[in-house]
């Protein structure tokens, strides 16, 4: 169990309910343009994490949302796997809970 799969019911439902509120597909381009907003600095290790698995990934299906503490989330439906940016204070991989949710709501897009 992760520290993301300890949050209250609630917090987890608020989340879903906003994910399915912003969700929408997203361009490789566009992915892109985020991580040179996200990352000035190309050698950040999340800068390279970041772009290495977009190049890893180049013709995957990406979805971006929004959660209610202001952060940005990049989900990859092919790998299942996403992560998320509070934009100036940081960045951490989606988890189990929150990949299981992203999943579940992508699939009925």
């Amino acid at each position: 169990m992760s520290y993301d799969d300890d949050w209250p019911d609630q917090t987890w439902e608020n989340r879903r309910q906003m994910i399915k509120k912003t969700i929408r597909p997203v361009t490789l381009a566009e992915l892109k343009q985020i991580g040179e907003k996200r990352f000035p600095i190309v050698t950040d290790p999340w800068c390279v994490r970041y772009n290495e698995f977009l190049t890893s990934h180049p013709d995957a299906k990406f979805y971006r949302a929004e959660i209610p503490e202001h952060a940005e989330i990049i989900y990859c439906e092919d790998t299942g796997k996403g992560v998320w940016f509070l934009p100036d204070k940081g960045m951490g991989i989606i988890q189990s809970k929150g990949r299981e949710i992203l999943a579940e709501i992508v699939g009925a897009l």
